[in-house]
């Protein structure tokens, strides 16, 4: 019988990328509001995510990404120190049930069957990495884990759904 970690992750290595793939330690650059402005040469800042690929992968497959998508994966305990109305009791339930706009949570990779190690997939913040960069990162990290089929789709399908909401200027009457 496939175990719960085997149902959602499967473990693989190398530098082919696929939406999915959960890349530890990730450099990401910020750049401080009005950089480059004064036309001199300024440093950018780096900080390190866990992150996860969003970009489809027949586009990563067609090498039609020469920058890959990801988005910050944190753990719960991460998420809440910075995002303190999630400690209220609910807030998580919510969020498994795909009510709260931007986040989705994927099971833990070392502890599946536990609510409180999934990881959260935070989709209103997008990275965008060089394809190059990124292989290199994948090839150097060994065994790591890519989302198993019907699991990633279902976060392909929570992606989508937070980037095609549309707001309309008015809409029609509640029915009485």
């Amino acid at each position: 019988m496939e175990s719960a970690i085997d149902a959602w992750w499967t473990e693989i290595d190398g530098p082919v990328l696929a939406q999915g793939d959960l890349l530890p330690r990730c450099f990401v650059p910020f750049f401080e509001p009005g950089y480059g402005l004064d036309g001199g040469t300024q440093d950018v800042a780096v900080k390190e995510y866990d992150c996860i690929v969003v970009t489809q992968s027949c586009d990563l497959d067609q090498n039609r990404a020469p920058l890959v998508a990801l988005c910050p994966l944190y753990s719960i305990k991460e998420y809440e120190a910075v995002n303190e109305a999630f400690r209220k009791k609910g807030e998580w339930e919510r969020v498994r049930k795909g009510r709260v706009e931007g986040l989705h949570l994927v099971a833990s990779t070392h502890i599946p069957d536990d609510p409180r190690a999934c990881l959260v997939a935070d989709f209103r913040t997008i990275y965008s990495l060089p394809i190059t960069y990124l292989m290199e990162h994948a090839s150097t990290l060994g065994r790591r884990w890519r989302l198993r089929s019907p699991y990633l789709e279902h976060f392909s399908q929570a992606f989508a759904r937070f980037f095609m909401r549309v707001g309309l200027p008015s809409s029609i009457p509640p029915f009485k």
